[in-house]
C-alpha cells in the first residue's frame, strides 16, 4: 500500500535522481578503483562532495551557510587530507581513473541536490523501485555496449554484489534520502567528510593497518568539522 507519484513529471523527478546518484555516482567510483585509483585518493575526491554541494546549495536550494559553517567545511576538507596523506594513498594516479572518479563526484553531488528539490515527499518504496528501475536499464545497455555478459560468480563477487545491492543502494542511500527530506543539503553532505576516517579506523579493527598519527589528526578535524556544520542552522538566501 505504498503510495505511488502522482503524474509522470514526478516520475521522471525520481529517475533522474536515481540515475545521478545510482548510475552515475557509484558507477564512476567503482570504474575509478577498477582503473586501479588508489582507495586514498577516491576517499580524497569524494571528500570535495560536501564543498561543492554546499557552493551548489546556495543556488539551487538557496542554502546560506554561517561563517562557522564555512569553516567547518575547511576543517573537514584538511582532515580528509591528513587521513589521505596517513595512508600514502595518492601514488599511481592515472587520468582516466581521475576522471571517472569525478564524474561520480559530480553524480552524487547533484543528485542530492536534484533529490532535495524535486523528490523530498517521495515514498522510499515505491521512489526507489523507480529509481532502481531507470538505474538498471541504464546500466543494461552500457553493459552490452562495453562487455561481454559473462559473469564469474564466485563466492566474492557475490558478497561484493549483495553489499552493493542491499546494504549501500538500499541501506545507505535510503538513509541519505531519509537525512535530505528532513534537513539541509549541505549540512547532510557535511557526513560524508567522516567516510575516510571511518574507513580507517575499520581497517584497523578489522585488518590490522596501522593507524598512524596524520589519520587521528584527520579524524579530529573531521569531527569537528561536522560538528561547526551540523550545529548550526542553515539560513536560506534571499
Amino acid at each position: 500500500r505504498a503510495p505511488w507519484p502522482q503524474s509522470k513529471r514526478e516520475v521522471s523527478h525520481i529517475a533522474m535522481a536515481g540515475l545521478l546518484v545510482h548510475a552515475t555516482y557509484l558507477s564512476g567510483i567503482l570504474l575509478a578503483i577498477n582503473r586501479g585509483l588508489p582507495l586514498g585518493a577516491v576517499a580524497l575526491i569524494a571528500g570535495l562532495q560536501p564543498v561543492l554541494t554546499a557552493m551548489f546549495a546556495r543556488y539551487f536550494l538557496g542554502e546560506k551557510l554561517s561563517v562557522l559553517q564555512w569553516l567547518g567545511f575547511a576543517l573537514g576538507m584538511g582532515g580528509v587530507a591528513f587521513v589521505v596523506v596517513g595512508k600514502n594513498a595518492t601514488s599511481g594516479l592515472n587520468f582516466a581513473a581521475l576522471g571517472f572518479a569525478f564524474i561520480g563526484l559530480l553524480g552524487i553531488t547533484l543528485g542530492t541536490l536534484y533529490q532535495k528539490k524535486f523528490c523530498t515527499g517521495m515514498d522510499l518504496r515505491t521512489g526507489a523501485f523507480i529509481q532502481f528501475s531507470a538505474t538498471a536499464c541504464a546500466m543494461l545497455a552500457l553493459s552490452f555496449a562495453f562487455e561481454n555478459q559473462r559473469i564469474n560468480w564466485t563466492p566474492q563477487f557475490v558478497f561484493a554484489l549483495v553489499w552493493l545491492a542491499v546494504v549501500l543502494s538500499i541501506g545507505a542511500i535510503s538513509l541519505l534520502y531519509f537525512m535530505i527530506s528532513r534537513g539541509a543539503a549541505s549540512k547532510v553532505a557535511s557526513l560524508f567528510f567522516l567516510t575516510p576516517s571511518v574507513t580507517a579506523i575499520l581497517a584497523w579493527i578489522l585488518f590490522d593497518e596501522v593507524m598512524p598519527w596524520q589519520g587521528i589528526v584527520g579524524l579530529l578535524l573531521c569531527a569537528g568539522g561536522v560538528a561547526l556544520v551540523m550545529g548550526h542552522k542553515v539560513k536560506q538566501a534571499r
